[in-house]
């Protein structure tokens, strides 16, 4: 899958963490859209994605432009990435 990378996603807000596969070819912050409306799907309402969240790379703490592109980011295999 050269057109998708497997990160794993914490979600303290709801003490869960996830492995999944996102596009590299969407901007982040349409990524960020996808992740919000599964969360809410796949937890039954205990996840609210009404709040302002935003994607945070666990290795240095940095917080992701939503206008880039996954592909021009840190995101790799393997990255860690905080929904907060």
């Amino acid at each position: 899958m050269k057109n998708k990378v497997l990160i794993e996603l914490i979600v303290p807000s709801i003490d869960e963490k996830y492995d999944i596969f996102i596009p590299i070819n969407l901007k982040v912050g349409e990524i960020l859209n996808l992740i919000n409306k599964s969360l809410k799907d796949i937890n039954y309402g205990l996840y609210k994605p009404d709040v302002v969240r935003k994607l945070y790379d666990c290795s240095n703490g940095e917080t992701f432009n939503l206008n880039d592109l996954v592909i021009n980011t840190d995101i790799r295999n393997g990255s860690k990435l905080v929904l907060v």
